[in-house]
């Protein structure tokens, strides 16, 4: 008795599976009937969810860029940078009474950052650099670079790594010594077959030591122009106290200024003249604060204390950059969701016209309903066939929604230099909103068709 039980449960579920195959297939004969039209349905999904893959791959993109930018300029970071004073068309006279009223700044210096440091709760370090305009010689090649002087945090707080040899020891900076650590692209210039570990390279007026090659930093065209950043891989880092002993230290008045401010004096000042003035010992400095929260308040005590610090004279910018980040991300989020919302509404569109063209369906196929119902199909095969119909279309609709999304991706990225990400994530959503708007819009028509009267359908011309 239990056996003959289990056997008629396998074969109720059987006939069940064959009929439900049944309906199936017969949803499937009448798309075939009619491709042109279940092709044209189903463009408002196809380009629906193209429309979704490419907006989310370029929102994808957008953050991942934000995320770089963040590592660029580190996290945590307060960025302050000298105001260098630049007087244009302006004769002596004008010159000396402008001179006359202005009050005396020592400029961004180095016992700035040491103050910044030991003085204002919440901050990890203060890293001071020192950036000068120089050549790099050696065996006869030559190409201008740039001279940093750095600290020991510069490497440690930015995510710089070494590809060989070592960062700067207490040593270096304590004795001021000739000593570099070279960017990949002058390490691939200047050393191509050698070693450069030990080797020496000519920075301006000095020999200097490498000690330490940095590995490879990629930064876009797009990056180095919006976020003010340099080449880091044509960049020569020596000891900040190297950099201000053994090259430049603006801080310093030399026989040097005042024989050129003597000449300088000295020439004709009637025709207009450009005139910059680097009084700053630093170029550059970043600031670490420990907590995110505190970013904001030690940004405004800083710049109230280089401010006493400098008489009153605000010659320095200080920047939150991830604030600046944060403020980009959310405009682009909102930007990103607009274009998401246009996407979704294609979708939807595409939705009410499987709908629309379904409800034809239905009209057209009134007596092969009936046919269906006099022979013994029920109100729920009629269902499902209808609703396969509705989906068969959006699903493929989807499929090919999801290759055509993919291309525009690749299209808007090598086209427009926009950086699109597509995840896993958003195939599958898009391929879940595809089945969703089948089964959605398709219900009402099949329900409408399952619900027809079958001796009204059998007289229907």
């Amino acid at each position: 008795m239990k056996y003959q039980k289990i056997l008629a449960t396998l074969t109720e579920d059987f006939r069940l599976s064959q009929r439900f195959l049944s309906n199936v297939t017969t949803a499937f004969d009448a798309i075939t009937r009619n491709k042109l039209r279940s092709g044209l349905t189903s463009l408002g999904i196809v380009f629906g969810v193209a429309s979704v893959i490419s907006m989310l791959a370029i929102g994808r993109g957008a953050q991942q860029e934000i995320l770089d930018q963040m590592k660029l300029l580190g996290t945590n970071n307060i960025i302050i940078t000298p105001i260098i004073e630049q007087e244009e068309g302006k004769v002596e006279e004008d010159n000396q009474k402008l001179n006359e009223k202005k009050k005396f700044t020592p400029g961004l210096t180095l016992q700035d950052a040491l103050s910044i440091q030991s003085m204002i709760p919440g901050v990890e370090y203060a890293s001071p650099e020192v950036v000068l305009e120089t050549n790099a010689l050696r065996e006869g090649l030559k190409r201008s670079t740039k001279l940093v002087g750095v600290d020991s945090n510069f490497f440690h707080g930015s995510g710089y790594e070494l590809e060989k040899g070592s960062f700067f020891s207490p040593v270096h900076f304590e004795r001021s010594l000739p000593v570099a650590v070279i960017g990949h692209s002058i390490r691939t210039k200047f050393f191509t077959r050698e070693d450069p570990i030990g080797r020496q390279i000519k920075c301006g007026k000095l020999w200097l030591t490498v000690i330490g090659v940095m590995k490879e930093r990629n930064i876009s065209k797009q990056n180095i122009q919006h976020l003010g950043l340099r080449d880091y891989n044509f960049d020569i880092y020596t000891p900040v106290s190297t950099a201000l002993l053994r090259y430049k230290n603006r801080s310093l008045i030399t026989k040097r200024d005042v024989q050129n401010a003597s000449r300088e004096g000295n020439s004709d000042n009637s025709e207009e003249q450009k005139k910059v003035t680097n009084y700053h010992q630093i170029d550059r400095l970043v600031v670490r604060v420990k907590d995110t929260e505190q970013i904001r308040s030690v940004a405004e005590v800083a710049s109230r204390m280089l401010q006493r610090r400098h008489n009153g004279v605000v010659d320095f910018s200080v920047t939150v950059p991830e604030e600046l980040l944060k403020q980009e991300q959310r405009t682009k989020e909102i930007f990103n969701i607009v274009l998401g919302a246009i996407a979704s509404i294609s979708l939807i569109v595409g939705g009410i016209g499987i709908m629309n063209i379904m409800l034809a369906s239905v009209m057209e196929r009134t007596k092969e309903i009936g046919i269906r119902r006099s022979v013994g199909a029920t109100r729920k095969d009629i269902v499902i066939q209808f609703l396969s119909e509705a989906t068969t279309i959006s699903v493929t609709g989807g499929f090919v929604g999801i290759i055509l999304g993919f291309a525009i991706s690749i299209v808007i990225e090598k086209t427009a230099g926009i950086i699109t990400i597509i995840s896993l994530m958003s195939v599958l959503v898009s391929f879940a909103i595809s089945i969703t708007i089948g089964i959605t819009f398709g219900f009402f028509p099949a329900k409408r068709a399952a619900d027809q009267d079958v001796i009204q359908s059998l007289r229907y011309e």
